[in-house]
């Protein structure tokens, strides 16, 4: 590759996906893992791959992977999530934009998994996160949650996949829904907002009609119609704790 390439990762107790993820990452020129402070054996793991990891305090989703960004001694990052994979199509497409990249940032293609199944609807269709981009260019927000990447450039869309593997479990999504609808609950108070229980109903149920009729979510079953009453029930947590935090 022309430009050398930076993966970045945070993670927390995530031994039983990283394995996976550094993995697929074997082709990159470094490896940042920014931890904080997990109680398994991720931290073992990633040292099993010589990465560069570095433990600290949790300071929010945006600012913890900016920290990881800021660790990272090459000048375009690949940022990815403990429970994903690059596919083979994707590394080979990546290399190829290293060589001469035509942007400042990258929209990859994700097709996620849930309980197991690869769901092709409920609006997961549409996912095409900023992952790959140059930091001179680009930065993460400071969003405690729901963090993106905002890029200061040109940005165009890569197909070939990034494999999402969340949720393997109705107990996972659970305690995830638990975690950032509490993150999210305190982002809305902190800027003021203030929700009534009928609101959290209302943006709960209306959650899951978006999801289950009109983006199809239906088509993918059992497993679709799950993810949607779940992500439905997210919702409608993240609106009744800030109800209840005011």
């Amino acid at each position: 590759m022309n430009n050398k390439l930076s993966a970045v990762i945070i993670t927390k107790n995530e031994a039983a996906a990283i394995g996976r993820c550094l993995s697929s990452l074997n082709w990159v020129n470094e490896i940042v893992v920014v931890d904080t402070y997990s109680e398994d054996d991720t931290a073992a793991i990633c040292n099993k791959y010589n990465c560069i990891l570095k433990e600290v305090e949790w300071m929010g989703f945006g600012r913890t992977k900016q920290y990881a960004v800021d660790l990272a001694s090459n000048e375009w990052v690949l940022s990815i999530d403990a429970d994903e994979e690059v596919t083979l199509e994707l590394k080979n497409k990546i290399i190829e934009i290293m060589n001469v990249p035509a942007a400042d940032g990258y929209q990859i293609k994700r097709e996620s998994f849930y309980l197991g199944k690869k769901i092709k609807y409920c609006g997961w269709q549409r996912d095409y996160p900023l992952r790959l981009f140059n930091k001179k260019k680009g930065r993460f927000t400071d969003d405690i949650v729901h963090e993106s990447i905002r890029v200061d450039g040109k940005k165009l869309k890569i197909n070939e996949p990034l494999l999402h593997y969340t949720y393997p479990t109705i107990a996972s999504h659970i305690s995830k829904m638990n975690r950032y609808s509490d993150l999210a609950a305190q982002n809305l108070t902190s800027g003021g907002k203030s929700f009534s229980i009928s609101a959290a109903i209302f943006f709960g149920l209306n959650k899951f009609l978006k999801m289950y009729f009109l983006q199809l979510g239906f088509l993918d079953g059992r497993a679709g119609f799950l993810l949607c009453f779940n992500s439905a029930f997210g919702v409608y947590l993240k609106y009744v704790k800030t109800w209840k935090r005011k």
